[in-house]
């Protein structure tokens, strides 16, 4: 049975350029199953799942890698979090009254907007960097952030139905020391080309190997890796919604336990409900028993 959640990688084996397929069906439809998403805004959560897996891939890093989007207008947030270990989850915030069937594309959706890249290493210093959504959609928007850098050209493509979404990612490579600048430029120009020509549906569904043949029949150093597993994951527990509730004032704690008579917390990306009751408070406190 061919896999639909996955991510792949492919090299041209006789130039300094790599490449990353992404495919998301099962996975992206369990991350927007909680929540009564709109279609337009479904779409643009699964083009930036795609984005942060296949963003992901490029690092070499254990830890977390956060792809979050702000704006002042209908869509406020957008935000995926994706680990070394390919999993992912995500959240979208909009509001109903700027949210039309007539506002479609990136810029009405998100006016002013900006994309906050943020790399959580298990080891190591935290790293954030910017990137102004001045692009028509936001693959050209993450292709004009690294165009504008001093990282590696790289270019993205990306597309979602609302049901499942895939991205394509073309990386030029440190070149080796024999390599002809000019030469260089011109196969990066060529293979950046061909990809221009990828339709949505090829995007999200057709499968890599057919993919790369559509593009690349006429390259004969194309070599495909194994496909990795992507899922949908999210981290949340019981014991670390405890830990969050720990950091509040004891006094706030117990205020709201008068009111409510128990503390509700629910995960923001999968809407699981935590339920604190008085003695559960009391053991987060340390205390032995609760005080009135």
């Amino acid at each position: 049975m061919m896999q639909t959640d996955v991510a792949q990688r492919f090299i041209f084996d006789n130039t300094d350029i790599r490449g990353e397929r992404v495919q998301l069906n099962a996975s992206l439809q369990e991350a927007l199953a909680p929540h009564a998403y709109p279609q337009m805004i479904k779409e643009l959560l699964g083009e930036l799942a795609a984005a942060a897996v296949l963003l992901s891939t490029t690092l070499k890093f254990e830890g977390r890698m956060t792809l979050q989007a702000r704006s002042s207008g209908p869509v406020s947030l957008l935000m995926v979090e994706c680990t070394d270990q390919r999993t992912f989850r995500g959240i979208a915030r909009w509001d109903d009254e700027q949210l039309t069937p007539t506002t479609t594309g990136l810029h009405a959706l998100l006016p002013d907007g900006h994309l906050v890249i943020t790399i959580d290493p298990v080891k190591g210093a935290r790293y954030q960097g910017l990137v102004a959504l001045e692009g028509e959609n936001l693959a050209e928007s993450l292709s004009s952030y690294f165009a504008q850098s001093e990282q590696l050209p790289t270019r993205l493509w990306l597309s979602c139905d609302g049901n499942q979404a895939g991205g394509f990612l073309l990386q030029a490579l440190p070149a080796s020391k024999d390599a002809d600048a000019k030469t260089t430029a011109e196969r990066w120009q060529h293979v950046t080309f061909l990809a221009d020509t990828l339709k949505q549906d090829e995007l999200q569904s057709l499968p890599t190997v057919d993919l790369l043949h559509r593009l690349y029949h006429e390259e004969e150093d194309v070599r495909l890796f194994d496909a990795q597993e992507v899922k949908y994951v999210c981290n949340c527990s019981r014991e670390r919604t405890g830990n969050a509730l720990a950091t509040v004032a004891p006094a706030d704690l117990r205020e709201m336990l008068e009111e409510q008579g128990q503390i509700d917390m629910d995960c923001q990306f999968c809407n699981t409900r935590y339920t604190f009751t008085e003695q559960d408070v009391a053991s987060l406190l340390g205390e032995g028993e609760t005080r009135h």
